[in-house]
C-alpha cells in the first residue's frame, strides 16, 4: 500500500516461483530417495491433516488478524521513523548513499529486494510449500509448477492490487473454509488414487 506496487507484485511474485520451483525439484527428488508408494502415503496424511487444521482455524477464529495487526504497527512505525529525516539531500549525499549500499541494491530496488525477501521467507515451510512438494512427489511436477506458479500469480496480484479494500470483502474464516475443504478433496483424491 504504501510502495510502488509494480515493485512489490514482482518481488512477491518473484520469490513465490522460486519457491514453487524449488518445492517441485523436492518434490521430484523425494521419490527418487524413498519409494514411491511412502511419498504418496505421506502426502495423502499431509493433505487430510492441512485439511483439518485449516478447517480448525476457521471454525475457532485462530486466523492470522493478530499477525496482520501486528505487520501494520510495525509498518507505522518504520513509516513514521523515516518521516523525521531531513527531506533537503543534495544530489551529492544521494550519490554517497547509493556507493554504500549492499551489491544487491546497486542493481535492483530496495522495494523489490525487501518484498522478495519477506515473501520467500515467510513462505519457507508454509502448508502451500509442503503441499506443493507432496503434490509433486505424486503428480507430474511440470503440472504442479505450472499449476502453483498461476495460483501465486492470482492470489498475489489480486492482494497486491486489491490490498486493504479486498481484505475487507472477504472474510479469513471463509478462506480458512475453503482451504480447508479443498485439502480435504485434495486428500481423498489421492487416497482413491491409492490404488491405481
Amino acid at each position: 500500500m504504501r510502495h510502488p506496487r509494480r515493485l512489490v507484485l514482482a518481488g512477491c511474485l518473484s520469490a513465490l516461483i522460486l519457491m514453487t520451483i524449488l518445492s517441485a525439484l523436492l518434490g521430484w527428488a523425494a521419490p527418487n530417495l524413498i519409494s514411491r508408494q511412502l511419498t504418496h502415503h505421506v502426502a495423502t496424511l499431509l493433505f487430510f491433516g492441512f485439511g483439518l487444521w485449516t478447517l480448525w482455524e476457521g471454525f475457532t477464529g485462530d486466523g492470522e488478524a493478530e499477525d496482520l495487526a501486528g505487520v501494520e504497527a510495525e509498518l507505522d512505525a518504520a513509516m513514521k521513523s523515516k518521516t523525521g529525516t531531513d527531506s533537503k539531500g543534495s544530489k551529492v549525499d544521494d550519490d554517497l548513499k547509493k556507493q554504500r549500499r549492499p551489491m544487491l541494491t546497486q542493481f535492483f530496488s530496495p522495494i523489490l529486494l525487501k518484498a522478495f525477501s519477506i515473501t520467500f521467507f515467510g513462505e519457507w515451510g508454509d502448508k502451500s510449500q509442503i503441499a506443493t512438494i507432496g503434490l509433486a512427489a505424486d503428480e507430474n511436477p511440470f503440472g504442479v509448477v505450472l499449476g502453483g506458479i498461476l495460483g501465486q500469480a492470482l492470489c498475489t496480484t489480486a492482494a497486491v492490487l486489491g490490498g486493504k479494500s479486498l481484505a475487507s470483502q472477504i472474510s479469513e474464516r471463509m478462506v480458512a473454509l475453503s482451504g480447508g475443504v479443498l485439502f480435504l478433496i485434495f486428500g481423498m483424491q489421492s487416497f482413491l488414487s491409492t490404488g491405481s
